[in-house]
């Protein structure tokens, strides 16, 4: 399984995991005063992206409770919809997520269910389907088979983030269909976020999958109402069968001998018709009772495992990219400071960091050494040669942050 790019600690703990790399004779207190600007500075430009993913999402929030100063036309409104669709992917990029393929999309929703249950999905409903995934793993867990008989260990990948962004086509489309997406609007856009979600069960993340019997249920229910059916006629309805049997051949002239129907006869054909009507309607409410226990096991596990929905995925995913954005300039800057003016290719810089979390942390990701490099470069917080990069020393850093925001609003 490929390294992932996510560093799977805080902020504050990799600020603390740092020092130790730093040379002795290194102010700590200045490196902390120099982490405190990176990450404020850092912060202010993510809150400014988050303002515009805002502005940008409200023409089409399902959830807003806002009004709207001006009307927006169809094009706008497409134009407006291809740019947040573009900084979103950007946001999720930050924040280390891994978009989710055709391919590996097209096994999720061919794989069993780790729950037992089968859904449907109308695809054609969609205009534009997007899953993100974070941190994938392997996992096993014990399940019940054979009517919790047999008990059996399933091994399986597991997403510990994904992300969904789903875009339903227009009124004309669900005009045409005769229906209406149940909870969204047509045209609107929704973006969900969940965790602990195994790769064979993507598709419980649709808005409009619905729970459908799987043969083995079928075959269950099936064999069950045929057995109990047959004991009924048999038992509560053999008298009355052929009561009604005879009635039939003698009006279709099969038989010449006229049937006589006494009064006893006609109790007891009703009292069978009525134990067939009590049977019918006890196995389709078994029928209806299994559905609603498949639908229930899909809501509690949608239920622990959904973390935010639609404008509220901003703020959380906000908050990872910066984390992700702090940790990497931190690291990088850390790394390259402790060799001084000999500085170190990217490449180098990139082994070394992934070489410590293996050796130190027992941690193996992929460093994104470029983004890294990048940030820091455009904060001037480090220099380049002509392949190798080396470390500004602590207190120009400092002077240089803190120039950043004595200069940020000029009028």
């Amino acid at each position: 399984m490929p390294s992932e790019r996510f560093i799977p600690y805080r902020k504050a703990d990799i600020i603390e995991m740092c020092k130790p790399v730093l040379a002795d004779s290194t102010n700590i207190h200045a490196f902390d005063t120099v982490c405190k600007l990176l990450v404020n500075r850092i912060h202010y430009q993510y809150h400014e992206q988050l303002e515009s993913l805002k502005s940008s999402y409200a023409f089409f929030d399902p959830n807003k409770d806002t009004r709207s100063i001006e009307s927006v036309n169809t094009e706008t409104l497409k134009r407006v919809q291809k740019k947040f669709a573009g900084d979103f992917s950007h946001l999720l990029n930050a924040a280390n997520f891994e978009k989710v393929t055709d391919h590996d999309l097209e096994e999720a929703l061919t794989e069993e269910s780790l729950f037992k249950v089968r859904l449907a999905v109308s695809f054609d409903d969609f205009q534009e389907v997007v899953f993100y995934r974070r941190g994938e793993s392997v996992k096993t867990e014990v399940i019940r088979h054979l009517f919790g008989l047999r008990k059996k260990a399933i091994t399986f990948t597991n997403y510990d983030r994904v992300a969904v962004y789903i875009t339903f086509k227009d009124d004309a489309y669900f005009a045409q269909k005769g229906t209406l997406p149940v909870g969204f609007s047509p045209g609107s856009t929704i973006i969900k976020l969940f965790q602990n979600v195994p790769k064979a069960d993507l598709e419980m993340l649709f808005p409009n999958s619905e729970v459908r019997m799987r043969p083995l249920d079928k075959v269950i229910i099936g064999a069950s109402a045929a057995i109990g059916g047959a004991v009924v006629l048999v038992t509560k309805l053999g008298a009355s069968m052929l009561l009604l049997a005879s009635v039939l051949a003698f009006w279709l002239g099969f038989k010449d001998e006229q049937v006589e129907i006494t009064k006893q006869s006609l109790i007891t054909f009703g009292i069978g018709m009525g134990v067939l009507g009590s049977f019918v309607f006890k196995e389709w409410t078994k029928f209806k009772n299994r559905k609603i226990r498949f639908m229930k096991a899909l809501s509690d596990n949608l239920y622990f495992k959904s973390l935010d929905n639609n404008a509220g995925v901003f703020h959380t995913l906000i908050d990872a990219a910066e984390e992700e954005d702090c940790k990497e300039a931190i690291l990088a800057y850390t790394f390259l400071l402790s060799v001084g003016t000999v500085g170190m290719s990217a490449e180098a810089l990139d082994n070394n960091i992934e070489q410590w979390f293996k050796n130190q942390h027992d941690c193996e990701l992929d460093f994104d050494v470029k983004d890294a490099l990048d940030k820091l470069l455009a904060m001037k917080l480090i220099t380049k040669t002509k392949f190798t990069y080396q470390a500004r020393p602590i207190k120009d850093c400092a002077r240089e942050l803190d120039y950043y925001w004595d200069n940020l609003f000029q009028i």
